[in-house]
């Protein structure tokens, strides 16, 4: 795809310099923040349950010692490892505890996603490096990779998983890259097990499309290891149908591939926007670049780029956009897939673009005179964001002084990048990407130091005085009165307080209890004796 000779060593310190830089920002700010609802603490629960061994069975995941169902015990056995070896058995872990493991594998997929492109582009560094540099600096890879959830790591299995696919054709160690290509599959079977169904056709489209896998070394060796590695997500899920029977479908049926594809769950209304919308809030500054990329990659089809980035896209985003239940961590998927298309062309425009040999089977991109114009679209962005920065500090503006140091950094990345990306010097024109990419991972570093990175606290009650309370009274009955049942809440206080259904009890309110005797308060809360 390159018009210029390019060397064959691959870049593979910046490609660990970058994975460390993502891993450091990982850890910024990371047990600041108490877990959220519904997945964070669920999870932690279920791994404090398995670190406890309450299970019925060995590796059988439980929540509030009844079988949980909802997914496999891949990462919450990692986490339920953390636990066991930084946290006595009668505390509660913290928050940076449960938080460590998955926060630590999700940052792994910006390496691997360079190394991913390398291995569609081999010689083709720079775009190595602007995939890793767009996974590093979009907001949702980093934000939602730090939550104590199943979907950062997920994206990770999932570059490994296409990285050993592609690694087959060139490589003598059929029977090791096919170990690890079953591994990758079994470690999705052992988190949300239904999605590796796109991910494995993303990866067989593509190979099929370029009739890759007739270019294998070794097809035994190769399909050999794939089964090897598959035997752990197989074996465990063999023996939870063995345990629990029946009960073992509702993982796959009832509350799996069933539940988001014919159940429009709460949250669900927008339907296919939803996936829609977080694209296009979490894709600056780089989003610009997907729309001319997707053209550039269907006219470059029959190159290996071109298949891949647009099978994985294609078949990730027709698997995600039909669902029922849509909620916004569900297109984590589509990231990997967006950076392998848009990288290319970032490298592109930061390189020699002038200087480009065009070809029948190595066409430029479409529309290069409005490419042209986005460095001026950047710049402009940016501007626009340092006029916010500076409006904060006026009476009209006040609401804005929270984000004024994020916005100013933002603002200044993205608008001293883009004026040296219009710049005729490739160095220049380096030093500009530079820039906007240290815009952002500056605004996130300030972002995760703050109690902001975590918006969805913001939507309900604080549980930590409540759970508090509940502590301070201990006893059996509890019951929340006037709210659905808080996962978050059941966490603090080390018990189950469901909703409140009729009858008399103990009650934890922030309304007045009529008829009732009084046993604690926190604030507006109480809790109390009702009749």
């Amino acid at each position: 795809m390159r018009s210029d000779s390019a060397p064959d060593a691959a870049p593979w310190i910046p490609l660990a310099g970058l994975g460390l830089a993502a891993a450091v920002l990982a850890l910024i700010g990371l047990g600041d923040l108490p877990l959220r609802d519904f997945d964070e603490a669920t999870v932690a629960r279920v791994a404090l349950e398995l670190r406890h061994g309450l299970g019925e069975a060995p590796l059988m995941p439980t929540l509030w010692e009844q079988p949980y169902l909802n997914k496999a015990p891949g990462l919450h056995s990692l986490i339920a490892l953390v636990i066991s070896t930084t946290t006595r058995p009668d505390q509660l872990p913290s928050e940076w505890t449960v938080r460590l493991a998955p926060a630590l594998l999700s940052s792994l997929v910006v390496p691997l996603g360079g190394w991913l492109q390398w291995m569609l582009r081999p010689g083709d560094r720079s775009s190595a490096l602007a995939t890793s540099l767009i996974l590093l600096t979009l907001l949702p890879v980093a934000r939602h990779g730090r939550l104590a959830m199943l979907d950062g790591t997920q994206l990770t299995a999932m570059a490994l998983l296409w990285l050993a696919l592609l690694q087959l054709n060139r490589s003598r160690c059929s029977a090791l890259w096919g170990a690890i290509a079953g591994l990758m599959a079994s470690a999705m079977l052992l988190l949300k097990a239904p999605l590796l169904v796109p991910v494995v056709v993303a990866g067989g489209l593509a190979l099929v499309w370029g009739r890759e896998w007739k270019t294998w070394n070794n097809h035994a060796a190769a399909f050999g290891g794939m089964l090897l590695g598959l035997a752990p997500g197989v074996g465990w899920h063999l023996w939870h149908a063995h345990i629990r029977g029946s009960q073992a479908l509702w993982l796959w049926g009832g509350d799996g591939a069933g539940r988001v594809l014919l159940d429009a769950g709460e949250g669900s209304d927008l339907g296919w926007r939803v996936p829609v919308i977080e694209v296009l809030e979490g894709g600056w500054p780089w989003l610009p670049l997907a729309p001319f990329a997707l053209i550039w990659a269907w006219r470059c089809r029959n190159s290996r780029w071109g298949r891949w980035s647009l099978a994985c896209l294609l078949t990730m985003a027709g698997a995600i956009l039909p669902l029922r239940t849509q909620l916004p961590w569900y297109s984590h998927p589509l990231w990997l897939p967006l950076a392998m298309l848009s990288a290319p062309l970032l490298a592109w425009l930061v390189g020699q673009p002038t200087l480009w040999k065009s070809a029948p089977e190595n066409p430029a991109p479409y529309n290069r005179w409005l490419l042209f114009q986005l460095p001026l679209f950047w710049c402009g962005l940016g501007l626009m964001l340092l006029l916010l920065s500076l409006t904060s500090f006026s009476k009209i503006g006040s609401s804005l002084a929270p984000y004024r140091d994020l916005t100013a950094v933002l603002g200044l990345g993205w608008c001293v990048g883009g004026w040296w990306l219009r710049s005729t010097d490739p160095q220049r024109r380096r030093i500009g990407v530079i820039s906007l990419s240290c815009g952002n991972v500056a605004a996130l570093a300030l972002l995760f130091h703050s109690p902001m990175w975590l918006w969805e606290l913001n939507e309900t009650w604080p549980v930590q005085p409540v759970a508090a309370l509940a502590r301070a009274n201990p006893g059996k009955g509890i019951s929340l009165k006037g709210y659905d049942e808080r996962p978050s809440l059941n966490w603090y206080a080390e018990q189950r307080i469901p909703r409140f259904k009729d009858g008399p009890g103990r009650h934890l309110s922030d309304k007045v209890q009529e008829d009732c005797s009084i046993e604690g308060r926190a604030g507006r809360w109480t809790l109390a004796i009702c009749r």
